[in-house]
């Protein structure tokens, strides 16, 4: 099958994606947008099962550095002064689609109704059936569109239901998304295909996941405690600061909204070291002289564990951890035991498959794109969302930066048709 009906092509139907295409469509453009999967936005609409966190309400300058050693990259696209979409724009982006949003005690920022689906609906509609007197073009949906590539005519192909497909277009826009969650999308092939035009790709690696513990958990310990989560408590390490928050125990180790957070610094020190290792604050709200003081409390007739449970509510997985962890010495040696209970060290031996990741490393290196996300060694194709080499924490900043690539992206198309 053959198409060259094409105009701009995106090939992509996540956040990113689907952003360009508002942008291009609504200036009187035709827009077609391919997707692997039978539907769009499936990795979207999983991040919101449990509350779509659009974005966060945290001050700017504190915003834009969650985004680490690509700060400089990411700013640009996020500062409203310098045409970006940034955290304002994308809570004004969703009212305009009928959706409120409010922000929950954490800074986060939600659909009133916590749901991902209605929000894709409402815009999926406003892709489809734009103001036509404002000058807004219909985008056309191309689902089960696999890329391979380009033939030898330059011409964008594809695996379609129909067969092979290959598409003129005067530019295209990739928006495809990392390697976590194949089965939604996402499975970085685009990576080798960009490497054989010259394009320089930082190779994918996980973020925002979950590590294994090594030496691995007990049976004992795994059996009785793998899944509970580990609430109010605080972890620090080589390369990161003290922070406060909460994680689960797995099977195989650690995960959570906690070790999400440092998880780029946990897998830049196994990169270094081969391990990596993070100290646990069973007790934050508790000084060490303090944790110190109730172990050494006369505890009469009871048990170690009664003793702890009584003076420091230590009881459950927080128990369960200091046993696992401790030699039987050390737990009776008051002094050290104090000490593990404010910095219990945990080794880490291994992150979790890419495919587990919430996110991914890695990508497309901004410095083989123009300001406009062009890239440099094919001139009239743009990159977009999380395929670039940037990775940020959970909380809304991952998916404020793909709205926010797609729309730079979306403009650069503009600016290059306009030349």
């Amino acid at each position: 099958m053959k198409n060259d009906a094409a105009n701009i092509a995106i090939i992509g139907g996540g956040p990113a994606g689907l952003m360009a295409a508002e942008v291009i469509s609504s200036k009187g453009l035709q827009v077609d947008l391919y997707d692997a999967m039978p539907s769009v936005g499936r990795k979207f609409l999983l991040a919101g099962k449990g509350g779509l966190n659009l974005t966060h309400s945290e001050p700017t300058d504190q915003f834009i550095t969650r985004y680490g050693k690509q700060q400089s990259h990411i700013e640009p696209l996020l500062d409203a002064a310098q045409g970006g979409f940034g955290a304002e724009q994308v809570r004004e982006w969703a009212t305009a689609l009928g959706i409120d949003t409010f922000i929950g005690s954490s800074g986060r920022v939600f659909p009133k109704d916590m749901k991902a689906a209605p929000l894709l609906r409402a815009w999926l509609h406003r892709l489809r059936h734009p103001d036509a007197s404002a000058g807004g073009v219909s985008v056309r949906f191309h689902m089960r569109h696999k890329w391979t590539g380009w033939n030898a005519a330059g011409e964008l192909t594809f695996d379609a239901p129909q067969g092979t497909a290959s598409v003129a277009c005067t530019s295209a826009i990739l928006a495809l998304g990392g390697a976590s969650w194949k089965r939604l999308g996402s499975d970085g092939a685009w990576a080798g295909l960009l490497k054989t035009r010259g394009v320089d790709v930082a190779s994918l690696v996980p973020s925002n996941c979950g590590f294994d513990v090594a030496p691995a958990w007990s049976e004992h310990f795994k059996s009785r405690f793998a899944g509970h989560p580990l609430k109010t408590v605080a972890i620090s390490g080589s390369n990161f600061e003290w922070r406060k928050g909460e994680f689960v125990i797995t099977e195989t180790g650690v995960e959570g909204s906690l070790i999400y957070a440092v998880s780029s610094h946990l897998r830049d020190e196994m990169v270094a070291n081969g391990s990596a290792t993070f100290h646990l604050d069973l007790l934050p709200d508790f000084s060490q002289e303090r944790v110190l003081r109730e172990i050494n409390h006369p505890r009469g007739s009871k048990s170690l564990s009664n003793h702890l449970k009584s003076r420091l509510g230590l009881d459950g997985v927080r128990m369960g951890l200091l046993y696992e962890l401790l030699p039987k010495e050390l737990m009776n040696n008051a002094a050290q035991l104090a000490m593990a209970c404010k910095a219990l060290p945990i080794r880490l031996g291994a992150a979790r498959p890419i495919d587990e990741a919430i996110s991914t490393a890695g990508g497309v290196r901004f410095e083989s794109m123009t300001a406009g996300l062009m890239l440099k060694q094919i001139p009239n194709v743009f990159c977009a969302g999380e395929m670039l080499d940037w990775e940020a924490p959970t909380g809304g900043y991952l998916l404020t930066a793909c709205f926010a690539s797609g729309k730079r992206a979306a403009e650069g198309v503009l600016a290059y048709l306009k030349k």
